[in-house]
């Protein structure tokens, strides 16, 4: 088994017959132990999913030989064990194949403080050194490491009502389709009272709230129009004021207005960085910097400096945005696939605090989520589509040759082309793991937005 097929940019996936066995997964936790030391307790928690369980008592159990302590905080989302990785200041590891299908599973690691794991950050010895055990097995530490257990869902909950106030708001009736996913278990914890906090002034209309792993109604990925489809039904059946969407482990969160349209992630970054920007000032902050990755929408960092902070821009990628804020100290960042991380929650994304930001400034005024949403979106998008590409070389370099005088080139991640003018501009971005080359187009009306985005597709399939 080469584990250079599961082991991604920035974590594992795979199918569980016969790529992520008992056995791999075994090595993949020895091989964590010994990158992170042995210092505090390993945190390793999982999703819903049938193999979820087995596959992190083999991680355990390989963690342990190498003389490592775990804490097993059972089911949970993957911002839970951010949680436990922050709060504890312990590495962590999460089970979980976020919005892929059933037969699939991975890992997500995390340092002490919740802090991202990659290929360049240790991610690529981790792949090594669990070859290596693999191909010759797991040499026991002097002393086996111990295994406890701890259920951290109040503490998180509590935690999360700490950094969003929302007892004042206007009553809201949301609909919540949490896909049979990990919402399911988080949302009455934090929105509602499972947890044994107060009553908030919501009331949840829940969609498939089961938890279960082989996905029964529809696929965990709020990403594909086809998945929204009944929580937008339910919205306008139930006269709600939103629909709430997450993924199969809950980091992320889409928003459907009253009407049943799809709130863009780049709207729903700009509404939470101007209320982590007002947070900030009011503490006395000046400098303030927030992220975001370089497909979201321009009015993403419009917003952000009319809020009176610095935008920087990023490539896309959910260790490469923590780097970032780790390094600038950013207070938020927003990516286009409705990753939202925030500093107060040790730099690391939050489906659940984002949507509870929106939330709270849905409540704090009487237009409905529509009108919000439409003073965030002034621009036209494409949205992400994928072409398959055998040769991405030439296809660049007719994109090039078509654009040469044309707009203005920026090889951040992939290839970006703006307009002269601002009108338009197009990014083109390979796949990490597939041979896709991936298309956002926006521009200023939508007659210009679909020139740009047939023209630009026709090359690259051409």
């Amino acid at each position: 088994m080469a584990l250079s097929d599961i082991v991604k940019a920035y974590d594992v996936r795979g199918l569980v017959e016969g790529q992520l066995t008992e056995e791999v997964v075994r090595a993949l936790g020895a091989a964590f132990a010994d990158e992170v030391g042995t210092g505090a307790p390993i945190v390793i928690g999982h999703d819903m999913r049938p193999s979820s369980p087995m596959l992190a008592a083999a991680a355990a159990d390989g963690a342990q030989a190498r003389g490592a302590d775990v804490l097993l905080i059972g089911l949970c989302s993957t911002d839970g064990t951010y949680f436990a990785s922050g709060s504890l200041d312990a590495p962590a590891m999460m089970f979980t194949a976020s919005h892929n299908p059933a037969e699939y599973n991975g890992i997500k690691f995390s340092r002490a403080g919740a802090r991202g794991v990659s290929l360049d950050t240790g991610l690529a010895a981790i792949r090594d050194t669990a070859q290596h055990y693999l191909d010759h097995g797991i040499p026991a530490a002097a002393r086996r490491g111990e295994r406890a257990e701890r259920d951290v869902l109040g503490d998180y909950a509590a935690h999360l009502r700490s950094l969003v106030d929302l007892s004042g708001i206007r009553p809201l009736k949301v609909v919540v389709d949490a896909a049979n996913g990990m919402g399911g278990m988080t949302v009455p914890a934090v929105l509602g009272e499972a947890a044994g906090l107060p009553e908030l002034p919501l009331e949840i209309v829940p969609l498939y709230f089961e938890l279960d792993g082989t996905f029964p109604n529809h696929e965990a990925n709020p990403l594909d129009p086809r998945n929204l489809v009944d929580l937008q039904a339910a919205v306008v059946e139930h006269g709600a004021d939103l629909g709430l969407a997450f993924d199969g482990d809950a980091d992320r969160c889409f928003v459907i207005d009253e009407r049943g349209g799809a709130v863009s992630p780049s709207a729903v970054a700009a509404i939470v960085a101007e209320r982590e920007i007002r947070r900030a000032q009011a503490a006395g902050e000046r400098d303030i910097v927030v992220i975001h990755n370089l497909i979201t929408s321009r009015a993403v960092p419009e917003a952000i400096r009319a809020a009176g902070a610095t935008p920087v821009r990023t490539r896309v990628g959910h260790s490469l945005i923590k780097d970032r804020m780790a390094e600038t100290g950013a207070v938020f960042g927003g990516e286009h696939s409705a990753h939202y991380y925030f500093r107060d929650f040790w730099g690391a994304d939050n489906g659940m605090l984002a949507a509870m930001h929106v939330l709270a400034t849905l409540g704090a005024h009487d237009e409905p989520m529509s009108q919000l949403a439409a003073r965030y979106t002034p621009y036209f998008a494409s949205g992400e589509i994928n072409s398959t590409v055998d040769d991405v070389p030439a296809a660049y370099t007719r994109i090039v040759d078509a654009f040469a005088h044309r707009g203005e080139f920026d090889e951040l991640d992939g290839l970006t082309v703006t307009s002269p003018d601002g009108a338009w501009w197009f990014s083109v971005r390979p796949s990490n793991t597939e041979p896709l080359l991936r298309l956002n187009a926006e521009a200023e009306t939508e007659a210009t937005m679909a020139a740009i985005r047939d023209e630009v597709l026709a090359l690259i399939r051409a």
